[in-house]
């Protein structure tokens, strides 16, 4: 997909894991320096998407199918100094018609919940739930996740379940 702003969404692939490595290293207030090992594993046996703008990665995404029709955005990022410019937005618009074409019926993904009271994670948030995710619960601890850091599960439904 290519849209006027000259961005272009496309499937990820093995040599995109340095670019998102890059993004995650520039997100410290998000991201783990352990996650970049998990991003290049995950990267090539889940689904995944890249937005570039010329030769340029400025984010992805990547998504676990659980069934035939739900899945987990398990990463997203945006390059720190491309955030809050529609990319992100963009991205993730085009994977959930994706999904949904595929016969997907709810996407699920896991933020920290804003009890934490930090603030980069309120922003987070917010872009989730006002691109139509729905916050469903909340877990402390979830299993995998340091205590300390409740983790609000969010949904959105790409089509009817009945």
């Amino acid at each position: 997909m290519t849209g006027s702003t000259g961005w272009q969404v496309r499937a990820g692939r093995a040599d995109d894991a340095q670019a998102c490595e890059d993004i995650i290293a520039g997100l410290p207030d998000f991201f783990t320096s352990e996650v970049c090992d998990k991003i290049r594993h995950d990267l090539v046996i889940h689904d995944s998407w890249v937005i570039t703008e010329g030769s340029s990665v400025c984010g992805f995404a990547i998504v676990a199918r659980r069934t035939p029709a739900a899945a987990e955005i398990l990463w997203a990022a945006i390059a720190p100094n491309r955030r809050n410019q529609g990319i992100g937005t963009t991205l993730i618009a085009h994977i959930l018609d994706k999904l949904r074409d595929s016969g997907t019926t709810v996407v699920e993904v896991k933020t920290l919940d804003p009890s934490a009271g930090y603030p980069p994670y309120a922003a987070t948030y917010r872009f989730w739930t006002t691109r139509g995710f729905i916050h469903i619960d909340t877990i402390e601890p979830l299993p995998g996740w340091e205590p300390g850091n409740p983790c609000a599960i969010l949904i959105a439904a790409l089509a009817s379940s009945r």
